[in-house]
């Protein structure tokens, strides 16, 4: 079983630099797992940002969507991110929020049924303005759903504000 810590927070708030300079702590050669679709310009640069801010030492694996498929027994892992992975799945069951939940569950307890060190990035998209639209407000909720289930499952919790790692959940006061 994996041992997980799961990274969260408002964008920009340093989740994927506190979980790659976690990741290269623990390991000579992590992995680097992006579950990004490329949709646009922009996002196109902010992942050359990303890929621009790790060394040689990263090996990268790109998934958008079957995550479980990827044997990394023995490794540490940088999943980033939960967010993108959703969206991947939400958009492949047509904005369906039960459909996707059910898959994206089903998918992530595979997933870690490997021993892997494993630091998981995701955003909490609850925190912030309201969804102006109904497929934006599935979507929230969906994440919200998701980072729940992840959380349960994680040996530590982290939530980043403003670049500061603040612990929710770990060792030292489990809930």
């Amino acid at each position: 079983m994996a041992q997980i810590t799961f990274i969260t927070g408002g964008q920009r708030s340093g989740k994927s630099s506190f979980a790659q300079k976690s990741a290269e702590e623990n390991s000579d050669a992590p992995v680097y797992l992006a579950t990004a679709h490329i949709w646009d310009e922009d996002f196109h640069n902010r992942v050359k940002r990303h890929q621009s801010d790790r060394g040689e030492q990263w090996q990268t694996i790109e998934e958008e969507i079957e995550i479980s498929k990827h044997d990394l027994a023995g490794k540490t892992v940088m999943l980033d991110c939960i967010t993108l992975w959703l969206t991947n799945i939400f958009y492949q069951n047509n904005n369906d929020v039960d459909a996707s939940l059910e898959i994206a569950k089903r998918e992530w307890d595979k997933f870690i049924n490997q021993d892997m060190t494993l630091f998981v990035v995701s955003n909490e998209l609850g925190m912030g303005v309201h969804p102006e639209n109904e497929i934006a407000r599935k979507f929230a909720d969906l994440q919200g759903w998701m980072n729940q289930y992840i959380a349960k499952s994680a040996n530590e919790v982290i939530l980043m504000v403003s670049g500061i790692p603040v612990q929710i959940k770990g060792i030292s006061n489990d809930d």
